[in-house]
């Protein structure tokens, strides 16, 4: 243990030293506004002119009697939801997905774009896709990085036009239920060597049960696999604020956390649902893994969702684990 001590003061004192050269970390903003937000064809283009690779899953001829919005996780992008749509159009659910800012096939590979950046192109998207199936009960469903960005942009003081918000495994592991020498290490690393790309392979970490799909994953050269330090920093600040305004979401809300999740910790997931309303109902499941909707078991949390959609106070099927 005392090795492990010995390490940790090196590589702090190695960075505080190199911090009289310090960098700030890189923030891919966007530009200025150019054009009406909109969808052409497999491209959502953005008021700023990026274009996001789009995906979609269409209940056949029939009208969609609910739709979704579904938001990637970090370094994923939006075939995420590939099977999950398939899944839902079953029940008369229409999904959209697209690539998120420096993530999967879209610009700024990479590169973090800020929170006003990714709640913005989420608010503009909402606008879009309510033109295209006016009426229609419209729902944002957010997966660990994504649910930080649903609930960021559902408590801003004009919230996009929706019914109401998913959160599967919700990234709401701020800075303050994180030990303090990962904020000491994020906090001087970002501003000295910001550029540096982790993997995170040494951890060990088992995000899914599903292994044929995180071997996918894995071979996938849309998914990110090495971050720069500086988007660490970036989607820490987001789960800050999510992690601080989770509470004023007032929107129906469905959570759902996995038991076994390596990557969210269970204390920041409780923290916020002590504080949100009344509106939230909470889903536990005693197998799930934090790629819950891609778990061996995916089919039953997905039955949960289009069972909210349809009436947002019947008993969830499968949801009824404690979290003891």
């Amino acid at each position: 243990m005392s090795h492990v001590r010995t390490l940790i003061t090196s590589i702090l004192i190695t960075m505080i030293l190199l911090a009289v050269s310090a960098c700030m970390p890189m923030v891919n903003l966007p530009g200025k506004q150019v054009t009406e937000a909109k969808i052409d064809h497999d491209r959502f283009v953005t008021a700023d002119g990026v274009a996001l690779p789009l995906r979609r899953w269409l209940p056949g001829n029939a009208p969609a009697k609910a739709v979704i919005i579904a938001l990637h996780g970090f370094n994923d992008y939006s075939n995420f939801f590939a099977s999950s749509g398939i899944f839902l159009r079953r029940y008369g659910i229409a999904s959209y997905a697209y690539d998120q800012r420096g993530f999967g096939a879209a610009p700024g590979r990479g590169l973090w774009s800020g929170t006003a950046a990714y709640t913005g192109d989420l608010a503009s998207f909402v606008k879009v896709v309510r033109k295209l199936h006016p009426g229609v009960p419209l729902y944002v469903l957010g997966d660990s990085m994504g649910g930080a960005v649903a609930i960021a942009a559902m408590t801003e003081k004009t919230p996009p036009d929706v019914d109401g918000v998913i959160l599967v495994a919700p990234a709401v592991w701020g800075r303050e239920t994180m030990p303090w020498y990962q904020r000491w290490l994020l906090a001087v690393a970002s501003h000295t060597l910001p550029w540096m790309e982790l993997t995170g392979k040494s951890l060990h970490i088992v995000p899914s049960d599903n292994t044929p799909m995180l071997r996918a994953l894995g071979r996938d050269p849309l998914v990110i696999k090495g971050t720069r330090v500086d988007t660490m920093h970036g989607v820490t600040d987001l789960m800050d604020e999510a992690l601080l305004r989770a509470e004023q979401l007032r929107l129906p809300t469905l959570i759902q956390y996995g038991k076994n999740d390596q990557i969210i910790p269970k204390e920041p997931v409780l923290r916020i649902l002590k504080k949100m309303s009344g509106n939230t109902r909470t889903a536990i499941y005693e197998h799930g893994y934090h790629m819950l909707l891609r778990d061996l078991h995916g089919e039953q949390p997905l039955t949960d969702i289009a069972t909210w959609i349809a009436d947002h106070t019947a008993p969830l099927m499968y949801g009824r684990s404690s979290w003891q």
